[in-house]
């Protein structure tokens, strides 16, 4: 939606404010917003800027927002997000300590009740093929291999 209205300074701030206050934004996705606006380079890094010195734009809180959503909200495992944190350009840093938002025991927990109730949803009745589905099925929601492959075994 390319907006054909331009925007001071001010008007743009104001408006990426509300922007940022509404949910955790990443750069990335301000500096897209702000290009979507047809605001110059030069606006785009004051803004930016501002918005990071008043607190409305925060890398690292961004980043454990998103960790905290998508594992308790998706039951995404870490390297699903691990990987969509990098498409967003944070930094391994604030991926690392990110990461630190998912305790141990819920994590394996949560890997043991979601691989529960998807074989309880598999239809298939050859063993190989069950064991397939199940593995495709954690492996693509980014749970780590050696962990997949013990729930295998303890399930099927």
């Amino acid at each position: 939606m390319q907006s054909s209205k331009a925007y001071s300074i001010t008007e743009a701030t104001k408006k990426l404010e509300g922007y940022c206050a509404y949910q955790e934004r990443c750069h990335k996705e301000v500096t897209q917003k702000l290009r979507d606006m047809r605001m110059i380079p030069e606006a785009i890094d004051q803004i930016i800027t501002h918005l990071i010195q008043e607190n409305y734009l925060n890398e690292e809180r961004f980043a454990q927002s998103f960790v905290r959503g998508k594992f308790s909200i998706k039951k995404w495992g870490k390297n699903r997000i691990v990987n969509e944190l990098k498409l967003r350009d944070i930094s391994r840093f604030n991926i690392k300590t990110a990461l630190k938002e998912i305790d141990d025991s819920t994590y394996r927990n949560t890997l043991d009740e979601l691989s529960k109730k998807r074989l309880s949803q598999i239809t298939e009745t050859n063993i190989q093929k069950k064991r397939k589905k199940l593995a495709d099925y954690l492996l693509y929601r980014g749970w780590e291999s050696h962990l997949v492959y013990e729930k295998l075994k303890e399930l099927i």
